[in-house]
């Protein structure tokens, strides 16, 4: 696997090694001995799996408190803009984000740490999103950030005028107005 450092403290994106031939493809999607060789101590105990149509934009999600959540995410089927936005208040790039393609191509994946908000959206006709949590989720722990928030200025690649939200996520408010305790 190839870890790669991003302008984020704390989130990787990671290649992993390939093996091809006339019959398919091979390649690990998680080695906690990898991960740890990097400098990534996490210990999963949950994977949620999502499929969504063109358009859909999820996030920007986490979880609070003691309930904070790490997360590994890749895509099984499709393509994605995925986004990791840093919220933690005294970190020098608070405010500041990333976004990197994950396609079922590519077979990239992307390591967020806790204290990072989170979202995609869906570039082909359907996507299935797969993720791992290094803690397990709590409703009453949830936050989020609206995702089109001009002070993020997360350019999607998608129209905007046509992405399709959750009501919960159109409710969601403006990073200076965001309940965050990180």
């Amino acid at each position: 696997m190839n870890f790669i450092k991003t302008v984020l403290e704390g989130v990787y994106v990671i290649e992993p090694k390939v093996f091809e031939d006339e019959r398919g493809y091979f390649f690990e999607s998680y080695s906690k001995a990898e991960f740890e060789k990097n400098g990534l101590f996490y210990d999963f105990v949950q994977d949620n799996q999502s499929k969504s149509s063109y358009g859909v934009v999820r996030g920007l999600h986490f979880q609070k408190g003691e309930f904070a959540q790490a997360k590994l995410v890749r895509v099984l089927e499709g393509k994605v803009l995925d986004a990791a936005v840093d919220l933690r208040r005294n970190s020098p790039t608070f405010g500041q984000h990333v976004t990197v393609e994950l396609s079922a191509e590519n077979k990239k994946m992307l390591m967020i740490p806790r204290g990072f908000g989170h979202g995609f959206s869906v570039l082909s006709e359907t996507a299935v999103f797969a993720y791992k949590c290094d803690n397990l989720y709590h409703k009453a722990a949830e936050g989020g950030v609206r995702f089109d928030d001009p002070e993020l200025g997360i350019d999607w690649k998608i129209d905007l005028n046509h992405a399709n939200l959750s009501e919960k996520d159109q409710a969601l408010p403006l990073l200076k107005e965001a309940d965050i305790c990180f």
